[in-house]
């Protein structure tokens, strides 16, 4: 017996074309006769010619955020040419832009945890749960600053940094945008993203500052035309920047997101990047701003196309045991939930917003040949090119 998606929308498959759209972060609908649903939404990114955030007027460009940003509006004003200000705009603006294109998608509304850390900043937490579409929505952003800690230094190290403190203390200011969808139908995929912003201050008072980030998908089944849709978009961002930018990042995703312990990927990759410092921070932020400004094309058009696909208890069933892997690799490989576990007051509750609210794992668990979930093994166990 079949089960259909609940809370159909009337525009119907992709009746709605939905861009990321600069300043306003807003959620624009697009109906256009005779078009696939895909070229529908490139047309509706297309009719926007507005593709360049307005970083003036902070003050405006606050009020259509999902709460007040964490650091106070009259602070950011008075340094608003500082790169953690511009940051901050930006991952506020992705969050708000993001969770409106859920909210209509679904019809739920987002439920808004403001949370201050005592040693120092905070957050803004957007969880949706039990949707009429997505299980578990959550949109975080966190403003954190203070010393780091020895053994997030020690994280740190070990991947090259070499970081020179004062009396043993590390002043550090961090900030970034993160999310995690995991949708009721297990024909609509699992998306994440990620954008954050470090700088360290060393002891001789220089600072030391990198960008990282990225966005990949975790289908249950394998499309071909969405996994085309969501790759071509993330590399039309990235070409604007440097061609080698798709090719080198979609190639790190796929290792990054890999659990050794299984010998499979995640999913069907994206981009990933790290420790980005060069060739300029002004260059860095405009690639990361290109990034976060496609977090909605590349993936609200794919949740609409399958939006009333039937499923079957079976195919809940492989969801559920797919959805065990993302667990398995968010709590042992996931460098921001090691981090945020390692640092003295940050929210648990945020950092542990990204696992689904069931999974499930099954003794000696293994496809049967030639079947739709054996083809998904295939894909993890082999990663591959999808444009």
């Amino acid at each position: 017996m079949s089960q259909a998606s609940p809370g159909r929308i009337s525009l119907g498959w992709y009746g709605k074309g939905v861009f990321l759209a600069a300043g306003a972060a807003a959620v624009t609908g697009v109906l256009t006769a005779g078009v696939s649903h895909f070229q529908r939404a490139e047309m509706a990114t297309k009719i926007s010619k507005v593709e360049e955030e307005e970083e003036g007027n902070i003050r405006e460009r606050c009020k259509s955020f999902m709460s007040p940003p964490v650091t106070d509006i009259k602070v950011l004003e008075q340094r608003k040419d500082a790169m953690s200000t511009r940051m901050e705009m930006l991952i506020m603006e992705t969050q708000a832009a993001f969770c409106k294109a859920l909210e209509e998608a679904d019809g739920g509304t987002f439920r808004v945890d403001r949370w201050s850390r005592k040693e120092g900043g905070g957050g803004i937490s957007c969880v949706m749960q039990d949707g009429k579409i997505f299980e578990k929505a959550g949109v975080n952003v966190s403003v954190v600053f203070g010393n780091l800690t020895e053994e997030a230094a020690k994280q740190m190290r070990s991947r090259g940094k070499v970081l020179k403190g004062k009396d043993g203390k590390l002043p550090f200011c961090a900030m970034g945008v993160s999310s995690v969808i995991h949708p009721k139908n297990p024909h609509i995929p699992t998306v994440h993203f990620n954008y954050r912003y470090f700088e360290i201050e060393e002891a001789d008072g220089t600072k030391q500052w990198w960008f990282g980030g990225g966005t990949d998908l975790t289908p249950v089944y394998i499309d071909l035309e969405d996994a085309a849709h969501f790759h071509k978009t993330l590399k039309k961002a990235c070409d604007k920047h440097h061609p080698k930018y798709y090719p080198d990042f979609k190639k790190w995703c796929d290792n990054y997101f890999y659990i050794r312990h299984r010998g499979e990927t995640r999913g069907i990759g994206g981009i990933f990047f790290d420790d980005l410092d060069s060739p300029n921070q002004e260059e860095v932020f405009n690639f990361v701003k290109s990034c976060a400004k496609t977090v909605v094309p590349c993936y609200l058009p794919i949740v609409y196309k399958h939006l009333n696909d039937s499923f079957t208890p079976e195919e809940k069933d492989w969801q559920q045991v797919r959805r065990g892997r993302y667990v398995e690799f968010n709590l042992v490989y996931d460098r921001g939930v090691k981090f945020g576990l390692a640092t003295p007051g940050s929210r648990i509750e945020s950092i542990l917003m990204s696992l689904p609210l069931t999974a499930r794992w099954e003794y000696m668990h293994e496809p049967k040949k030639g079947t739709k979930e054996a083809e998904m093994m295939e894909v993890v166990r082999n990663p591959k090119e999808w444009i």
